[in-house]
This record gives structure tokens, C-alpha cells and sequence, in this order.
């Protein structure tokens, strides 16, 4: 029996081929660079329980990936019915931002008004509406509470367009979540308040009325 030496020379090669071929798929593969993930939390402690009746509590998630951050806000006990206006605030100068407690209660009304939030909260930053990169604060897109108080929101944020828009906003102040704070507000209009509580602009006050504050922390 003849053997085809080239016949199994040219099988050899191509087995050869197919095999450096997939090698060098897998290797690509593995040298690819995974895409980095940042978390960022806030636990939401409730604040002018007073005046709501309740406590308002929850938690907030911020996920880094790329060129997308990923927002989630779950709330419980917030008044029912209302749409409730939620941001972050900070400082333009890059000193770290702290949730208001009753020692800003400067007037002694029994009440934390917005107001009174910005000397250890600074100021009023980014909307998490139904788009926070547009940066308008006045929306009618903020999340409503169902009859029990709960609600959740959750946003994919463009990174590049939300730091446009915060440069635009607020010069050389980066984002830096770390060092922000995170707002619930609202309660009803109806509400009953002092006429000692204060707001921004001309927005009523129980629209900003912080009900609910938390520290927004780099876990990964």
C-alpha cells in the first residue's frame, strides 16, 4: 500500500492551523481587559418626621460601568401619592457634604427646611428624574410614592453627558459621589408648615422639603 506523504503533510498543517487558530482566539480572549465597575451606596435615614408623620427610609445604588452609571433608589414610608423631587447636593469646592440634622433647625421652628441644609449640604446638584443628565431640577419626572410610601427608581445615566452637563453647571466641580449627599423631598400639598419654612426660587416649600437624607459612600 502506497502512503500519500504530502496528501498527510498538508492534513498535518491544516490541523496545525485550526489549532493555533483557536489558541490564539482563547489568549486574545483572556488578554482582554475586563471594564471596571465602581458602587457607590447611600443609606436613606428620614428626616422632619414631624411633619410627615413617619419615617422615611431606604437606599440608593450607583453603579460605575463604563461609560454608564446605573442609578437605583428604593424608598419606603414616604408620603403617599406625590411625586417626590430627589438629588444629590454638594460642594462646589470640593469639601464633603453631610446630611442636615436638628442642629441646622437655625430658626427654631422644629423644621429642617432645604434652606436650612446648605451650610452642611451645600447645594442642590443632580435631579434623579426621568433624565438626571439634562440637569433640570423644576421636572414633573421624579418617581411617586404608592398608597403604602414605597417607590423604586432606576436610571442608566450617560457618563459623558452628565459630566458635560455638571461642568456646565458648576465649572471644575467633578462629580465626586463620595463626597455628595443624597435628598428625598415633598410632602403633601396640603401639608400644614410654619410660614417660617423656607424653599428655593419660587418652588413651593412642601415640594422641597427634605423628608429623607443619606451619605452617599465608595464601596468597590
Amino acid at each position: 500500500m502506497k502512503i500519500h506523504y504530502l496528501s498527510v503533510a498538508a492534513a498535518l498543517a491544516v490541523v496545525s492551523i485550526g489549532c493555533n487558530g483557536t489558541q490564539s482566539s482563547e489568549e486574545e480572549t483572556k488578554t482582554q481587559p475586563e471594564q471596571s465597575k465602581t458602587i457607590y451606596e447611600a443609606k436613606i435615614d428620614a428626616l422632619n418626621t414631624s411633619v410627615t408623620g413617619g419615617a422615611t427610609t431606604g437606599t440608593a445604588r450607583f453603579a460605575v460601568e463604563g461609560e454608564t452609571m446605573t442609578v437605583t433608589i428604593d424608598i419606603k414610608n414616604a408620603p403617599a401619592g406625590i411625586e417626590h423631587w430627589q438629588h444629590f447636593h454638594g460642594f462646589t469646592n470640593d469639601n464633603e457634604a453631610a446630611c442636615a440634622t436638628m442642629a441646622e433647625d437655625k430658626n427654631g421652628d422644629g423644621i429642617i427646611d432645604v434652606v436650612e441644609t446648605e451650610p452642611v449640604s451645600g447645594t442642590t446638584m443632580v435631579p434623579f428624574n426621568e433624565l438626571p443628565a439634562k440637569m433640570e431640577v423644576g421636572s414633573d419626572t421624579y418617581p411617586k410614592a404608592a398608597e403604602d410610601g414605597s417607590y423604586h427608581y432606576e436610571a442608566k445615566v450617560s457618563v459623558k453627558d452628565l459630566d458635560e452637563a455638571f461642568a456646565k453647571a458648576f465649572g471644575n466641580a467633578g462629580i465626586n459621589l463620595d463626597k455628595r449627599v443624597l435628598y428625598i423631598h415633598g410632602v403633601p400639598a396640603d401639608t400644614k408648615l410654619p410660614e417660617s419654612v423656607a424653599s428655593i426660587a419660587d418652588i413651593p416649600a412642601h415640594i422641597t422639603l427634605p423628608i429623607a437624607c443619606g451619605k452617599i459612600n465608595k464601596i468597590q
